[in-house]
């Protein structure tokens, strides 16, 4: 499940897939908040709307972007606010969180870091083999968070396990 952590907008995409392979969306939506509503509210929409998510597809994992700076410090907080929440979300519930930069999906989506938003929608919908773009943007960069995830965190994760299982003496368990 890919997150892009936002308080007005927090996008949500479900993929289905293993590295090296085409993924399959499996749903694909925004949380939304209104802008003049108290924070403790807005977070706790957040919150019950990502656990809803978990608690509906039952992710392998949790894609989360990572916040960078950028010139508005209000909007920073309450992305950093976001996505504190969607990781507790995943951490609650004994799943794995993994924060990627958005330069990271952003390579991993189209090959380049500093590819713009419409290259990335628009590989998002290739990749997914969608009909149409995933709107609004927000949608778009949660499936590529996903995506992300499955190519790079799944390869990471037996890279792992391969090292762990050659480091394990024989005859012990691992």
């Amino acid at each position: 499940m890919g997150v892009d952590p936002g308080l007005t907008r927090c996008g949500v995409g479900v993929v289905e897939g293993t590295p090296g392979r085409p993924c399959r969306m499996v749903t694909v939506g925004v949380v939304r908040t209104p802008p003049d509503a108290d924070l403790a509210d807005r977070l706790l929409t957040v919150d019950d709307m990502l656990s809803r998510y978990v608690e509906k597809y039952r992710p392998d994992a949790v894609a989360v972007e990572r916040v960078f700076s950028q010139h508005n410090v209000a909007s920073v907080i309450g992305t950093a606010q976001a996505s504190a929440v969607a990781i507790l979300v995943g951490a609650r519930r004994g799943i794995p969180v993994h924060t990627y930069t958005p330069s990271e999906a952003k390579a991993a989506i189209t090959g380049s870091g500093t590819a713009d938003k419409k290259q990335m929608t628009t590989m998002v919908t290739r990749l997914l083999r969608l009909d149409e773009p995933p709107k609004p943007a927000d949608a778009a960069d949660a499936l590529a968070l996903a995506i992300c995830h499955v190519w790079r965190g799944g390869t990471r994760a037996r890279i792992q396990r391969a090292a762990q299982l050659q480091q394990t003496p024989k005859g012990a368990q691992a």
